[in-house]
């Protein structure tokens, strides 16, 4: 079982108890000014029944620490922030966000049909290069992956094109 408790020195400390032949004994999972989300992945990993990342945050707050918001929450409220000030959002994020915000994102939800594009990019609009490159180098491995049906040393062929109308 975790618990945050206040040091001397004015941070705070998530431990965990356990039962030893000497009796009932702690031991420090990570200590913390701002419980933040790297302080809980810490904890959590060195845990031996880890707590969730929930239950944390109450203990913390339970203790008078200072946590820090979720990243979907700091966004939410400078998103709040921008269009306070009058900025505006494009008409597609726009409509991607509030069909997001009325039905939450799931990944078994159906998109509405002229949402589905951009519904499908979704994850990705906020993604580093770094993430993208990832990806990408992922995509071609997979495609090295694949059989060559046959076509092995024959060039590729394509179907005609007409350009002309329907015969």
């Amino acid at each position: 079982m975790a618990f945050v408790v206040p040091t001397r020195k004015g941070s705070y400390e998530i431990r965990e108890s356990h039962s030893s032949l000497h009796g009932p004994r702690s031991r420090t999972l990570a200590g913390f000014r701002e419980l933040t989300d790297e302080v809980i992945e810490k904890a959590r990993a060195r845990a031996t029944d880890p707590p969730s990342a929930e239950e944390l945050r109450r203990a913390a707050r339970r203790a008078g620490a200072p946590v820090a918001r979720t990243p979907i929450e700091q966004a939410a409220r400078e998103l709040i922030a921008e269009l306070a000030k009058g900025g505006r959002l494009d008409p597609t994020l726009r409509q991607v966000l509030v069909e997001m915000l009325e039905r939450g994102y799931r990944e078994d939800a159906q998109p509405s049909p002229a949402n589905e594009a951009a519904r499908s990019v979704s994850m990705w609009m906020a993604a580093t290069p770094e993430e993208r490159g990832r990806a990408l180098f992922d995509l071609l491995l997979l495609a090295d992956a694949l059989p060559a049906g046959g076509r092995k040393g024959k060039p590729l062929r394509f179907p005609r094109l007409d350009s002309g109308g329907t015969e």
